[in-house]
């Protein structure tokens, strides 16, 4: 089972396009009034650090989304990783000559996001807004970026074979 690099670059990279529609049009005013920010303190900062390590850390998200995603890693983890597949039972082959390719599909990705977005991103954006005494707004606004985010990397990684 190998690992899709060009599925998780792009995957990540789309972190970067949804944000500059969710942030800029659809909820940019929004999410600057529940932020306090202005247009001038917007400005402040370097894009360069802020959007390099933010590519980054989608590099860690997407991957992730990778084993979230991809049911024939749980079997590829239960012999010991891919170093062990020569030294498999007979059994490991035999389930992924049956099973290989089952549910690799951007639908089952998207599920997989989808799921990730509401049982992952909303809890811990909800947690964190919470504590910060951030309103419903502010919560929904960045849980659904994520919920979105993550429906669309998970297809992504899911379904590129």
């Amino acid at each position: 089972m190998e690992i899709n690099f060009l599925a998780l670059f792009v995957a990540a990279l789309s972190t970067l396009v949804v944000g500059s529609v969710w942030y800029g049009p659809l909820f940019g005013k929004v999410w600057m009034k529940e932020n306090g920010f202005s247009e001038e303190e917007l400005k402040q900062g370097s894009m360069v650090k802020i959007f390099g390590l933010t590519f980054v850390f989608s590099l860690f998200l997407a991957l992730m989304m990778h084993f979230l995603c991809i049911h024939q890693f749980g079997p590829l983890g239960m012999i010991g990783g891919p170093d062990f597949i020569e030294t498999a039972k007979p059994s490991y082959a035999a389930f992924m000559t049956d099973y290989g390719d089952a549910y690799r599909t951007y639908q089952h990705g998207a599920l997989h996001g989808f799921m990730s977005g509401l049982f992952l991103a909303l809890p811990l954006v909800g947690i964190n807004g919470l504590f910060e005494r951030k309103s419903w707004k502010y919560i929904f606004v960045h849980s659904g970026y994520w919920t979105v985010v993550m429906t669309i990397m998970g297809a992504i990684v899911c379904g590129w074979v």
